[in-house]
């Protein structure tokens, strides 16, 4: 469950940053505890609050570098790369995240994963 936290968290940093036109910043990957889990969601969303709104403003056709310098190296658009690529990736995490928590019976429940709407 660690580990999807942390993907979680990176793939929602990565994806702002690159679509901000920011640097994507690193993270150490020593969480051990469930309050560090809580910290690192918490780093994640101040950098993310942290983004001048401003810096969004076409990013839907900023062209994102993906794995640079390697075989797989890949370009793609930002649209593309938020909704085909980011948001899904963020999501299967989190939602991986949230049934290891059911399945080892947290109870937790779709409100939990939605919040408030």
């Amino acid at each position: 469950m660690t580990r999807q936290v942390q993907i979680a968290c990176d793939f929602a940093t990565s994806v702002s940053a690159r679509l901000a036109g920011e640097d994507v910043p690193a993270y150490e990957i020593g969480d051990q505890t469930f309050a560090d889990l809580q910290q690192r969601i918490a780093a994640t969303l101040a950098f993310i609050g942290g983004l001048d709104a401003a810096r969004f403003e076409g990013g839907e056709a900023r062209e994102i570098l993906l794995r640079p310098g390697t075989p797989k190296e890949r370009r793609i658009g930002g649209q593309a790369y938020l909704l085909s690529y980011g948001l899904p990736q963020f999501f299967f995490h989190v939602t991986t995240a949230y049934d290891l928590l059911r399945h080892n019976g947290v109870e937790i429940g779709k409100k939990d994963f939605m919040g408030a709407y």
